[in-house]
């Protein structure tokens, strides 16, 4: 897994790359570690690895990004506690069979199918918003190239947590996990 998206060719090409690229990144967080690990919360917030993990793959299947991904699914609401807890990255959002590896296959499936679907979506289709208190009210669609830049966004902004959370657990960086991603013992940093 190449530290730096690969190159694109056009548009929807290149929603497709960095949208997966941010979901294969933070899959690349999880490498190695043990359960306790995996659900440690070693900041001044409750999010763990394992909980961040989840709450990707929840909003991968749920709201906008899932319209955008399998476009006329009507997407489900969550159905416990622990799909609420993933919404809101808690803690709770870890199960009991959570593995860094389940969640690490189950990232790179989802990025897969991330990037299949974008490399063929009409940049101007237009997506439901969904009912949540924290988008506009009077909203109904957004054109499907603005959710594909928000799951970057999004996706983004996790890896950097996950990042963080990581070097905070056992010191190892972006540089030296994507280069075991690749297979090499270690890459020099910077």
């Amino acid at each position: 897994m190449p530290f730096l998206t690969r190159t694109v060719t056009d548009e929807r090409d290149a929603l497709a790359a960095f949208a997966a690229q941010q979901i294969r990144q933070i899959a690349t967080t999880l490498q190695g570690l043990d359960a306790r690990q995996l659900r440690a919360t070693p900041s001044a917030s409750a999010m763990s690895l394992g909980a961040l993990a989840r709450h990707v793959l929840f909003i991968g299947e749920h709201g906008a990004f899932a319209e955008l991904t399998d476009p006329g699914r009507t997407p489900e609401q969550p159905q416990d506690g622990a799909d609420r807890a993933a919404g809101a990255v808690l803690p709770e959002a870890v199960r009991p069979a959570d593995t860094a590896e389940s969640l690490r296959a189950a990232l790179l499936a989802l990025a897969d199918r991330v990037e299949a679907a974008l490399r063929t979506a009409d940049p101007q289709a237009r997506i439901p918003v969904p009912e949540a208190p924290w988008f506009p009210p009077d909203l109904d669609t957004w054109p499907a190239r603005w959710v594909a830049l928000h799951m970057v966004e999004e996706n983004a902004r996790h890896a950097g947590h996950a990042d963080i959370l990581r070097e905070s657990i056992d010191g190892r960086t972006a540089y030296e996990l994507n280069a075991l991603a690749e297979g090499e013992e270690r890459r020099p940093e910077g």
